[in-house]
């Protein structure tokens, strides 16, 4: 199983991104993707959930209406859309699997690497 988050990189505040978490050897129709994110010094959090069935749940107010949650079963690609970014979006960005539904930052299954993202003028 693997987990491949990549789309990070340096943007300016307000600009955007779209993560990509490209799973092999799960299959999304049975599998949740969560995506989370850990700043430097901080608290890992959940940002985002898509379960099996395709229902998204946002976890972290401080993104809703900015950042949108995706997937291509298809491509077992799952995507975030990062818009009108803010210095505080500055973290690592992770994918990780969980059976059918997701289940927090310590009940996923499978964990991918992750991705940087840098917000700054």
């Amino acid at each position: 199983v693997q987990l491949q988050a990549s789309g990070g990189g340096l943007v300016q505040p307000g600009g955007s991104l779209r993560l990509s978490c490209a799973v092999s050897n799960l299959n999304l129709g049975y599998w949740a993707i969560g995506w989370f994110r850990q700043a430097p010094g901080k608290q890992r959090e959940w940002v985002s959930c898509v379960n099996s069935e395709g229902e998204i749940t946002d976890h972290l107010d401080s993104v809703r209406g900015r950042f949108t949650t995706s997937k291509d079963n298809a491509k077992n690609i799952v995507y975030l859309h990062m818009d009108s970014l803010m210095p505080e979006d500055t973290a690592t960005y992770y994918c990780a699997a969980s059976f059918r539904e997701c289940r927090g930052g310590y009940g996923m299954d499978y964990w991918g690497k992750g991705t940087q993202v840098t917000v700054s003028s």
